[in-house]
């Protein structure tokens, strides 16, 4: 199971009150992850990426293990740590103003 830390807003979306444990199908990619969430909470289509384009919402940041994946393809593998349900794929939102 892999496990994603949602931001507070994402999990009220999606009904949740924690982490949430995914089961991937094949390898454990960044869009593998977003795929599972999204159809287990179909909630949150279209709120962590575009229905249409597929691509990062712009004020959600993807982090592993301390590396920030946000830039990264879809087809990045996972670190091992995440991917073996050690470590969370945090997805955060970013705070933006002055």
């Amino acid at each position: 199971m892999i496990r994603v830390a949602l931001p507070f807003h994402l999990r009220n979306l999606a009904g949740v009150s924690g982490e949430v444990a995914l089961r991937v199908d094949g390898p454990a990619t960044l869009g593998a992850v977003l795929d599972a969430l999204e159809a287990e909470h179909p909630a949150l289509r279209g709120t962590v990426r575009d229905r249409d384009t597929r691509r990062r919402r712009p004020f959600l940041r993807f982090f592993a293990c301390e590396r920030d994946l946000s830039l990264d393809p879809p087809d990045t593998p996972l670190p091992l740590p995440v991917a073996v349900g050690e470590e969370p794929l945090l997805i955060v939102g970013a705070i933006a103003g002055g």
